[in-house]
């Protein structure tokens, strides 16, 4: 990291140059995608649910920190690769673990 890159992340609290697309700049997500992407500083997952709802989320599993980007979308919930943790997307919520698949 040279000089500039490493005022930016002491002033932003983040390296705009790591390669995480910034959330207004992201492509149409079908349905079932999972995107990982920043707003500002905080590092978010962006989904497509089956409804066709957009949700963003912190890209941060509350079970383990993993990051829900790693993971997929079933039906209305969001799946942790980690552990199979099954993310409630209106409040960030575990509601439960399932199997990870295979």
């Amino acid at each position: 990291m040279g000089p500039v890159s490493a005022q930016l992340l002491d002033l932003l609290g983040y390296d705009p140059e790591d390669g995480t697309p910034d959330v207004r700049d992201l492509p149409l997500i079908p349905v079932g995608g999972l995107v990982r992407a920043r707003d500002g500083a905080r590092a978010v997952a962006v989904a497509r649910l089956a409804s066709g709802t957009l949700v963003v989320v912190d890209d941060r599993c509350p079970h383990d920190g993993g990051r829900i980007s790693d993971g997929w979308v079933e039906g209305e919930q969001l799946i942790c690769a980690r552990h199979g943790w099954e993310l409630e997307v209106t409040d960030g919520s575990c509601q439960r673990a399932c199997k990870p698949r295979e």
